[in-house]
């Protein structure tokens, strides 16, 4: 989700003022992404009232009948709704302390092949819209809504987000790095080891940072005490990007992306 995109580039920073590579503001390469795991796939089973979901805010079931339920906590969610909107249609909301953080929006078109699937993510003051397509795996079993399938990812399209300005901007100091986003999120964390806030974080994230080189940073973010991800980013020598690799420390996959100098 979006939210996972933010938090990366959160994770990122910048350098000594103008002397700095990383300084200014980068734009987000969507088509550089690169997964280290195979093709996402996720299963719904909408029958009976019921919805069971293997990726998604539900876990593992919860009715449908449009009603907040309690689920496992995580940093941003504690409850989950879900409703049978129409014949090709389930929306399903994600709640934290009783704010809306994700609404998540499941359509099947009407030959049943194609599932458009949009998450409006609510958890900043902009929200933020992201929306992929997946191929059906199998049919739906008899009696139970068209949902209900494996769906195998194949096409993300741009998620909708401020335009015209950064993903994020970085600032750099003898002492550390400064980096925000349009959407208010932010870290002002020094090259010391410690672990500094991001600001405007539902999830209450923590960042360190660790200087390798002029061209080279190492970010840990961590969740209540606990390090969830690491990621080194690297200036190319013409200093008009920045080369991420991720690390999931939560389910062990890694990811690479790209940023574009912005002009």
């Amino acid at each position: 989700m979006k939210r996972l995109t933010l938090t990366l580039l959160l994770l990122t920073p910048a350098a000594s003022f103008s002397q700095s590579p990383f300084d200014g503001g980068w734009i987000f390469d969507e088509n550089s992404v690169q997964q280290s795991e195979k093709p996402k796939t996720v299963t719904y089973l909408v029958a009976k009232g019921m919805l069971r979901c293997s990726d998604c805010f539900a876990s593992p079931e919860i009715n449908a009948d449009g009603r907040d339920q309690k689920v496992h906590e995580t940093s941003y969610w504690d409850t989950v709704s879900a409703r049978i909107v129409d014949a090709y249609t389930v929306e399903i909301i994600a709640k934290k302390a009783g704010k809306t953080m994700y609404t998540e929006i499941d359509t099947v078109s009407p030959d049943g092949r194609t599932l458009t699937h949009v998450v409006k993510d609510t958890t900043e003051a902009q929200p933020v819209t992201s929306e992929t397509l997946s191929k059906r795996v199998e049919q739906a079993p008899s009696g139970s809504h068209i949902l209900s399938s494996s769906w195998l990812f194949y096409k993300k399209s741009k998620s909708k987000v401020v335009p015209d300005v950064p993903a994020i901007s970085y600032r750099c100091t003898a002492d550390g790095f400064s980096a925000w986003t349009p959407l208010g999120e932010r870290y002002d964390a020094k090259f010391d080891g410690k672990d500094y806030p991001v600001e405007d974080d539902p999830g209450h994230t923590m960042t360190s940072v660790k200087q390798l080189s002029p061209t080279e940073v190492e970010i840990t973010s961590k969740r209540y005490g606990k390090v969830v991800g690491v990621l080194h980013l690297s200036v190319t020598p013409d200093g008009k990007s920045i080369h991420g690799v991720f690390e999931n420390k939560e389910n062990n996959t890694s990811s690479s992306y790209e940023l574009r100098k912005l002009q």
